[in-house]
């Protein structure tokens, strides 16, 4: 059994009966996250990728520049960072903290086919995802390649957690581009704006927020990818016919 998954008994009922059974669930945790020895948050989250999860947020949050080191021991999450800054904390979409800070803008000269847009479509619904209907997932790609796939409880995990790979395995983020199953409200797209992740690809809707953001931000945002489809909102020059 992954660590991602556990099992439950339970009842199904249908128009015909009931009958009991095993049913696969999500696991879930409480994972405290320590920049430089302070105790920065609490995440629930799924309990994987940890070390990646610590870095990310760290970094997603402008919280830092670079990690110098991430440990975990048992529940915590420990980052070392060289240079840090002081958050303004405000509460996002799904009412988790984000910093109120200004996102940064991204430079890169990414292009990808769309043909490359189809093809994360088909990896970024989870095998843990189809199995429970309980999981979020990110998957982060660089020249036509998956690099990594982080399926989470929380949408805003698993970026962080593709993030923090990419960081702690010295990957360009400015050559990658993520592919998502969550919403993308601003929240969202300013951690993908903050990693200096040029394009964002989720499978769901945007806010109107998220659309600006992605503007002011030289981010292209694409929604709604499903077979045969999707919709640019912002920076449409880095998709190539």
């Amino acid at each position: 059994m992954s660590m991602l998954l556990t099992t439950t008994s339970a009842i199904r009922f249908t128009h015909e009966g009931h009958s009991p059974g095993i049913d696969e669930i999500v696991c879930e945790g409480c994972f405290p996250i320590y920049l430089n020895g302070e105790c920065i948050s609490y995440h629930v989250a799924s309990p994987d990728l940890l070390a990646e999860l610590g870095a990310g947020f760290v970094l997603n949050e402008q919280l830092a520049e670079s990690i110098e080191n991430v440990s975990v021991e048992e529940n915590k999450i420990f980052v070392e960072a060289d240079k840090t800054a002081k958050a303004m904390w405000g509460t996002e979409s799904a009412s988790g903290l984000t910093n109120l800070k200004k996102p940064r803008k991204i430079s890169s000269s990414l292009q990808i086919t769309s043909d490359a847009v189809f093809s994360v479509f088909e990896t970024i619904q989870s095998e843990q995802w189809q199995k429970t209907g309980g999981l979020h997932n990110s998957v982060l790609f660089s020249d036509g390649k998956k690099l990594i796939c982080c399926p989470d409880i929380g949408r805003h995990n698993t970026v962080d957690k593709a993030v923090g790979y990419a960081e702690l395995n010295s990957i360009d983020r400015s050559a990658c581009y993520l592919g998502c199953t969550g919403r993308q409200p601003e929240g969202m797209v300013a951690k993908v704006a903050n990693a200096g992740i040029p394009i964002v690809i989720s499978r769901a809707a945007t806010t109107d927020r998220g659309v600006i953001v992605a503007k002011e931000t030289n981010l292209t945002l694409i929604g709604f990818a499903r077979q045969g489809r999707f919709t640019i909102y912002s920076h449409p020059e880095r998709i190539i016919p």
